[in-house]
């Protein structure tokens, strides 16, 4: 097959235009095409008044070679790369140990997924509650300001990325495809198959909850077993006469020693507690960098026409477009980067913490996306060097006192303190709503936020917000709400790794991986980095070589069968 890219046809071009396209683009006629599939589907918008469509394109032609011989040079047409996913290892019929996952967030899930699909059945441990449950305790705290430390936003079957916006891109790089992989299984699980194609895929909290049901069967089905509600405390770990170190258990909450030399920690970035018994075990830990700041929320409407313009931001063509998201980033003059996080379209803010006298906030979309408001974070960068120098662990003490202060500002009943952003940029407290009324739940106090951030995170958001008004109009908007605070953006340590085979830098048979580990940032990344820590565990147990893995995984050309074929 032959890729064809940067085809672009108007918003509302009819069903017999993009083979039109195709043809004229090959300069074929109808009877030379065999079939084709659409591999992605995005937008240009930089034009309001005509906003394009914009088609990569995997064709089926007759006389193939001849084509390619013809249009030789052509930097828009390419041989179709074979990302069809192959396993690289089986687990033995003598297989004498089972392999670890500690954790059942996208990173462990897709590991254990894939270990399960190459023989191994794999034991996961999961501190939280199935899915379901784990839902009706998140539930409890928004809607009871009832806080279950075990089971909410962060832990639980599904991980923090179940209670999102459910965004399937990421910008990490990808030669063996596994990003595909990632998008395959959950449409095998029950999501939309277009999410193989459009160019930013989403999901939706209410749609994860019944594909990580189902992901879950069939690990089981394939001889996994899940343990819910089983906590790691401390692990086992054997000073070999190498003076090397081994990973050789695992104890539970329930005083259970698990006899375990492979193990995959997927445990996110809120774990804090096993982040602090991995260090008092001797495990390399180091502080990394990671953001902090607020939600903020406008009418969805505002964005939609700020991106898209007036024709196009209720036009029937918006099931297309669906609601209009940004991605903004501001250097300001303190030496700080203010940027967007996580902007959820339609979409609502939650109570995400998991500690007990602590206020943190994410936020969450449907996959119909159609909440009256837009929220996104608004978080200034800060480094271990500079805000929080000395211990790896610093990093959670910083979190946690911020987290108290919006605590305490929001009257210590889990509701979350907010400030009017004009109120914001001139320094007085709120002390009413105006139009836009914030979605979090249990409710909001307004106040000043000026105490639940350090000083120069108030200083960057002030600078930054005038400056992503010059880019979305109506951004700086009186009436717009900030509500605090947003400290988990990403784990404030990493577990360092080996490049070549995944393990510890100083404990065999442990396998860090995902976000709490620091090597992984939202669902896709996180699915990616649990399938290639899956597929290091796989070799390492069979005595295979990871640098292998590259050899022959994708070299076929291939007929994509996910995506719409016409």
């Amino acid at each position: 097959m032959l890729r064809l890219t940067e085809i672009k046809l108007p918003l509302d071009h009819a069903a017999d235009a993009l083979q039109a396209a195709i043809l004229k683009r090959l300069k074929i006629d109808a009877a030379a095409l065999i079939r084709y599939t659409i591999f992605r589907r995005g937008y240009d918008a930089r034009k309001r008044s005509e906003i394009l469509l914009v088609y990569t394109i995997d064709v089926e032609v007759k006389n193939e070679a001849a084509l390619l011989k013809r249009v030789e040079g052509d930097g828009k047409l390419s041989i179709t790369p074979d990302t069809r996913y192959q396993f690289i290892a089986h687990a033995p019929p003598d297989l004498k140990s089972r392999p670890v996952v500690i954790g059942l967030g996208p990173c462990g899930l897709f590991a254990a997924l894939t270990l399960a699909q190459m023989g191994f059945k794999p034991i996961v441990l999961e501190r939280g509650k199935a899915v379901r449950e784990r839902t009706q305790d998140t539930w409890g705290l928004w809607r009871k300001s009832v806080l279950n430390p075990e089971s909410n936003v962060q832990f639980g079957e599904g991980g923090a990325g179940t209670f999102s916006d459910g965004k399937l891109w990421s910008q990490i790089k990808d030669p063996f495809f596994l990003t595909r992989k990632v998008l395959t299984e959950f449409v095998t699980a029950g999501a939309p198959a277009e999410i193989m194609y459009v160019s930013k895929p989403h999901i939706g909290t209410f749609k994860l909850v019944t594909m990580v049901e189902k992901m879950r069967a069939t690990i089981e089905s394939l001889g996994g077993e899940i343990r819910f509600q089983q906590r790691v405390t401390s692990f086992d770990i054997a000073t070999l006469p190498d003076g090397s170190r081994q990973l050789r258990g695992l104890v539970l909450n329930d005083g259970e020693i698990l006899a375990a030399d492979h193990v995959v920690l997927a445990i996110g970035h809120s774990a804090r507690d096993t982040f602090y018994a991995l260090h008092e075990n001797g495990v390399y830990v180091e502080a990394k960098p990671f953001s902090i700041g607020f939600r903020i929320e406008h009418p969805q409407s505002l964005i939609d026409r700020a991106r898209f313009g007036d024709k196009f931001a209720e036009n029937v063509q918006s099931d297309i477009l669906g609601a209009a998201d940004y991605k903004l980033v501001h250097h300001c003059a303190n030496g700080r980067s203010a940027y967007s996080f996580c902007m959820c379209p339609g979409g609502t803010v939650v109570a995400a913490t998991s500690e007990a006298g602590r206020v943190v906030t994410n936020g969450m979309s449907q996959y119909s996306r159609n909440e009256r408001n837009a929220n996104a974070g608004i978080v200034v960068g800060i480094t271990p060097e500079r805000d929080f120098p000395g211990h790896p662990l610093a990093g959670i003490d910083f979190q946690r006192h911020w987290e108290e202060q919006a605590f305490k500002a929001g009257g210590e009943n889990y509701c979350a303190p907010a400030q009017l952003v004009g109120d914001f940029l001139a320094g007085r407290p709120s002390t009413a709503l105006a139009s836009v009324e914030p979605s979090y739940k249990p409710g909001v106090r307004m106040t000043d936020l000026a105490t639940c951030v350090p000083a120069f995170v108030i200083e960057a958001v002030r600078e930054a917000l005038p400056a992503f008004a010059k880019q979305i109009k109506g951004f700086a908007m009186h009436d717009a709400v900030l509500t605090g605070v947003e400290t988990r953006t990403s784990s404030p340590i990493r577990i360092t790794r080996h490049d070549d085979d995944f393990q510890s830098i100083n404990t065999r048979g442990l396998f860090p991986a995902g976000e709490g580990a620091g090597y992984a940032g939202g669902i896709m990344s996180a699915g990616v980095d649990g399938i290639k820590v899956a597929e290091a565990v796989a070799l390492s147990m069979i005595g295979g070589d990871l640098a292998g893995r590259v050899v022959t995984r994708h070299k076929r050309l291939m007929i994509d069968d996910q995506a719409p074929t016409y």
